[in-house]
Formats: C-alpha cells, sequence, structure tokens
C-alpha cells in the first residue's frame, strides 16, 4: 500500500497533501485502483461516468468516432486526470470511449465524494479541489490555444500560429516542441505530408531551421 501512495502522491492532483494523508483522503472519495491490459476498454461511448480517472501507470487512449465511424485519438499519460468534466450530475454520458493504449494503472475517485466535504472539512481535501479546478483551469486555457492555432486558415499560418505561441512561451527562438512529425499534424489537424513539405518551404524562405523537434525561428 506505501508503494501505492507514493505513486499516488505525485500526481498534481494530489501536490501540497502529504502521504499519510492520502489514505484518509482516498477512502473519503471512495477511491479504488483497477489495472488494465493493453487494449482493454475501461468505458465505451453511451456508458455513465461518475468518476474522476488520475492515470497513474501506462498511457490511456480516448477514442472519439463521429458518424461515419472515422476516429480521433487523444492519448492521456500518467498524472493526467480524465473525466472531471463529465462526472458531474447533468452530463454523465460519455461522448468517447477510453481503453488502455498498453498495460496501465488507474485510479478512480468518485465525482460527488470528491467535490463534497463531509463534516471533517478536512483541509488536504480542499487541497485536492483546489488543484483540480487549477488543472481544468489549464486545460481550459490549452484548449482555447489550440483553438487559435488550428482556426487559421492554411497550414503555413497554423505552423506559425504554434510555433510563435511556443517561441513566446519559452521566451526565446530556439526551442524544443512535445511533439514529433505525427503528433504535430495531429494536434494542428492537418496531413503530415502536407505539414512537412510547407515545413520545408518555410525553411528555404528563411522563417525557421528544424531538426527533429528543435526549431529555431529567424526574423526577416
Amino acid at each position: 500500500m506505501e508503494e501505492a501512495l507514493s505513486c499516488i502522491g505525485r500526481m498534481p492532483i494530489f501536490n501540497g497533501i502529504e502521504e499519510e494523508e492520502l489514505y484518509t483522503l482516498i477512502k473519503c472519495c471512495d477511491g479504488q485502483m483497477a489495472m488494465f491490459e493493453n487494449d482493454q476498454w475501461i468505458f465505451q461511448a453511451g456508458e455513465d461516468l461518475g468518476y474522476i480517472m488520475v492515470v497513474l501507470k501506462g498511457r490511456l487512449v480516448v477514442v472519439q468516432e463521429d458518424f461515419w465511424h472515422q476516429q480521433k485519438e487523444m492519448i492521456y499519460m500518467p498524472g493526467a486526470i480524465f473525466g472531471e468534466n463529465y462526472g458531474s450530475a447533468g452530463n454523465k454520458t460519455l461522448p468517447v470511449s477510453i481503453k488502455a493504449a498498453e498495460k496501465s494503472e488507474v485510479l478512480f475517485l468518485d465525482y460527488k465524494r470528491s467535490l463534497t466535504f463531509c463534516t471533517m472539512a478536512c483541509p488536504f481535501h480542499s487541497m485536492m479541489v483546489h488543484n483540480l479546478i487549477s488543472i481544468m483551469s489549464t486545460n481550459k486555457g490549452r484548449a482555447e490555444e489550440k483553438l487559435e492555432h488550428i482556426s487559421q486558415k492554411t497550414t503555413r499560418d497554423k505552423l506559425r500560429s504554434y510555433l510563435s505561441c511556443r517561441a513566446l512561451q519559452e521566451g526565446s527562438g530556439s526551442f524544443d516542441i512535445p511533439y514529433n512529425r505525427q503528433e504535430l499534424a495531429d494536434y494542428l489537424g492537418v496531413d503530415r505530408s502536407a505539414m512537412s513539405s510547407e515545413l520545408g518551404k518555410m525553411k528555404a524562405d528563411g522563417i525557421l531551421e528544424f531538426k527533429k523537434n528543435h526549431f529555431t525561428l529567424k526574423r526577416y
């Protein structure tokens, strides 16, 4: 149990909470840990989700399918949370499916009990809720930032928007991005080949230099 609590304590949602307080907090939130094998489905679209899921180990993939059965996927790594936007009583039905992308361990916290304080009003429970709100706010900001990039008209404009944003965030025109080529194309919603071709043209135009995921932007 101590090893499990040590792993749980490293998750961002539990920042500032002492290890000896975690057992009481998880019990208060009716927390349950579960292991899933590679490609094992955890929830299917249309099912109700009354939990906040915390990825402890492995990777989860969230699959969204449209009317024509075209799928989009998003990967959740250790430390990520899922369900904070679907766990409320008015919006429990999942529009997506969730499965393990590899052998994974997940902590399930009852949504209502996580956000409802007991009579003791433990300060570490308040800290978890504070962390959760902070994570949700950060995720909302990232979603708005992504919308700004993908709303640009052309592939070049999308790349310029994203790379400029990264440079401003890093405070330097030379920086690494957290994506490989396919992941960057997926993030921007563009074809990988077309994006790679456009990067080559931008390099030829003297706008930037790049090697793998390292970029250097040039003023012109």
